[in-house]
């Protein structure tokens, strides 16, 4: 099965608590993909990234934070180190139907696990404040957004 480019946005997005949603791109079945090129500049710390909003199990299905510099699955496992200060590309794919989700940094497969099971769900990026553990400035940027469908 071909993929098919659903969205592409240019921008460089920075923000201060706000996550912002690709409206439009709600899915419940299939095998979606986000992309985009992320940047958190050093200090920002206790940061929610990258999101999949909806499951049927909480209100998230992913959560990607930064923590020291270190991108991390909610607040528990390590995903990848040294992400201060530079560019990174940031690939999630999503087989819903499948209940698997995959995170890549640059091209390389970085972390795989079991989903939240289906529900209405749709990509989010920016920034976020975690639970605790947090910088008092958080900033993320983002550029060359881009959603997949397969």
């Amino acid at each position: 099965m071909q993929s098919k480019l659903l969205g592409r946005i240019y921008f460089t997005f920075s923000n201060w608590f706000g996550l912002w949603n690709l409206q439009g791109l709600d899915y419940s079945s299939g095998v979606w993909q986000f992309e985009g090129y992320g940047f958190v500049p050093n200090g920002t710390s206790g940061v929610t990234v990258a999101q999949i909003h909806g499951a049927s199990h909480g209100a998230t299905t992913l959560i990607l934070r930064i923590y020291d510099g270190n991108m991390r699955y909610y607040s528990g496992d390590l995903v990848a180190t040294d992400l201060y200060d530079k560019w990174f590309r940031l690939n999630i794919i999503h087989d819903v139907d499948g209940g698997r989700l995959t995170v890549f940094i640059d091209g390389e497969e970085r972390y795989s696990t079991h989903d939240q099971g289906p529900g209405d769900l749709y990509f989010k990026c920016g920034v976020y404040a975690a639970p605790r553990n947090i910088s008092y400035y958080m900033e993320s940027r983002w550029r060359d957004i881009k959603i997949y469908k397969k």
